[in-house]
């Protein structure tokens, strides 16, 4: 994710490159190939033949494909920033939106998305709905329905963004996000999946890079220094049902310096939505467990933020990687996932 943290640090030192984050030249209507798009945090639904793609942009950005390859740049879901975001969340500014996540329920498609301010954990998350994806459709219309949690410096010690769905066998849906601070949480939605069912001062971390944990609820808030939003390198959950489980995804380390990214992602699995999940080793995720899924190489500086969908029958992750080639400027990257004799996922294409 285009954490906060870290923004605010490369805003004050200059490290890394903040062009690099930022899509340069792409116009509505353009069509690129898939090794030349600048996406962060991308999420990825297919209706009928096409494929669409949101990532963190100005507005939310999207893509639209039908072979997965090759995209045309759409409209922004938000053409000015929803009025209750700059109202809500101070510093929130230029309409730059991070890390969607997109869903379908009941007829409609669900798109939460994240509203932060640089080196706090002051954030938001909100949701927008439309009934169709196609932009040429006379029912497309996104409806914002404003903010569905937020996090308070000095009251909650996570951060409220990098959202994502996940409905449990029963159908009740559920959100993870979170970014460092006290790491990753869980929150049971209600039926409409428009609000919280649950008191978001109780809900249980599931995921942490501090060690000796048990899953617990929130604890009491930490010290208003970005230094210890630092020390928990830990964000973009996902949570993905296959084979019985539901697998956690999550991406640890540092994003959004470049060249100097050494952002990986992780896994661990539960047989229940609510955890504990636990790593190849036994390890719980909230303990700071997790096996390393896919890192950096000489060819990508790193990688991370993923989902996971099948379409088509066929499992795919979908992350964003450094591109050591061009000084660290994150691209799409869609890979085949495949899943060992012991059922756990395995990137299928390492290096492309």
């Amino acid at each position: 994710m285009v954490r906060s943290f870290i923004f605010s640090i490369l805003l004050l030192t200059g490290i890394g490159s903040a062009q690099a984050q930022q899509p340069q030249g792409q116009q509505v209507g353009e069509v690129r190939p898939m090794d030349n798009m600048t996406v962060h945090d991308p999420v990825m639904a297919k209706q009928g033949n096409t494929y669409y793609l949101f990532s963190t942009g100005h507005g939310i950005s999207v893509w639209s494909s039908t072979d997965m390859q090759n995209w045309k740049k759409e409209n922004p879901i938000f053409a000015s920033a929803p009025e209750w975001a700059t109202k809500a969340v101070a510093g929130f500014k230029d309409n730059h939106i991070w890390a969607p996540d997109i869903s379908f329920y009941n007829g409609k498609y669900y798109l939460y998305y994240s509203i932060s301010a640089f080196g706090k954990n002051t954030s938001a998350i909100g949701l927008a709905t439309n009934t169709t994806l196609d932009s040429q459709d006379k029912n497309f219309k996104w409806v914002d329905h404003g903010k569905i949690i937020e996090s308070i410096p000095g009251q909650t010690n996570w951060n409220a963004i990098d959202p994502n769905i996940v409905t449990d066998n029963k159908g009740t849906p559920w959100m993870t996000f979170g970014s460092f601070w006290g790491g990753l949480k869980l929150v049971k939605m209600n039926k409409d999946r428009m609000s919280v069912a649950e008191d978001v001062s109780k809900i249980p971390t599931i995921a942490s890079r501090k060690k000796g944990l048990t899953i617990q609820t929130n604890p009491a808030p930490l010290p208003g220094n970005p230094a210890e939003a630092g020390g928990n390198a830990i964000e973009a959950p996902f949570v993905f049902k296959k084979n019985g489980y539901y697998y956690l995804f999550a991406s640890i380390d540092y994003c959004c310096k470049g060249a100097k990214s050494d952002y990986k992602m992780i896994v661990g699995r539960s047989k229940k939505v609510q955890g504990p999940y636990v790593d190849k080793s036994g390890v719980a995720m909230d303990a700071g467990g997790g096996t390393i899924l896919l890192e950096g190489n000489e060819k990508w500086n790193g990688v991370g933020h993923n989902s996971v969908y099948t379409f088509d029958n066929t499992d795919y992750i979908i992350f964003h990687g450094y591109d050591a080639a061009q000084n660290g400027r994150p691209k799409l990257r869609v890979e085949k996932l495949t899943w060992d004799k012991d059922q756990w996922p395995v990137v299928a294409v390492a290096q492309p």
